[in-house]
């Protein structure tokens, strides 16, 4: 398992096709990035995923904007 920000986000080939995740969970960070992009507060965030943090949920907003430095789109 590759784990990375602090182990708040996680791949395992095992767990959700090896989707990054939360770690200790099976709450993809992209349920959670598209949860904020509709406009979901925190709080409401909170609620619906009861197993996580403020802390997972600002790891997830991280992870997503690597992702997008890391990648290079052609016009």
């Amino acid at each position: 398992m590759n784990s990375w920000l602090s182990d708040r986000i996680s791949f395992d080939p095992a767990i959700c096709h090896g989707k990054p995740v939360v770690s200790g969970t099976r709450v993809l960070v992209a349920n959670v990035v598209g949860a904020v992009a509709a406009g979901q507060s925190m709080p409401d965030i909170l609620q619906d995923y009861p197993s996580l943090k403020e802390l997972d949920i600002r790891a997830c907003l991280e992870f997503a904007g690597h992702l997008t430095a890391m990648e290079s789109v052609e016009a």
